[in-house]
């Protein structure tokens, strides 16, 4: 999704929604952990992967990729991380 991907790899929809469930679980992983564990590398490290994801993508409010993209875990919507309610600057399975 960044701008420098030369989009010659296909990355369909559903692609982006395994990203986001993969992205989630790595989140409750990191909630069980010793809260040292968010601090150090590994913290930096997702830290750092966030912002990235964060500069390739929009704030969504309406959740307009809903329909196609939804946790595969069940509960409320609040309770998901910030990656669900973001879409896409270039969306990428349209290229």
């Amino acid at each position: 999704m960044e701008s420098d991907w030369d989009g010659d790899d296909f990355y369909p929809i559903s692609a982006y929604s395994n990203d986001l469930d993969s992205r989630e679980a790595l989140d409750q992983v990191m909630r069980v952990l010793p809260e040292r564990v968010g601090e150090d590398r590994l913290g930096q490290l997702f830290a750092r992967l966030d912002a990235r994801f964060r500069a390739a993508t929009l704030p969504d409010p309406e959740r307009s990729l809903r329909p196609w993209v939804r946790p595969t875990t069940e509960g409320p919507e609040d309770e998901f991380g910030e990656w669900w309610g973001r879409r896409p600057l270039r969306i990428p399975w349209a290229d």
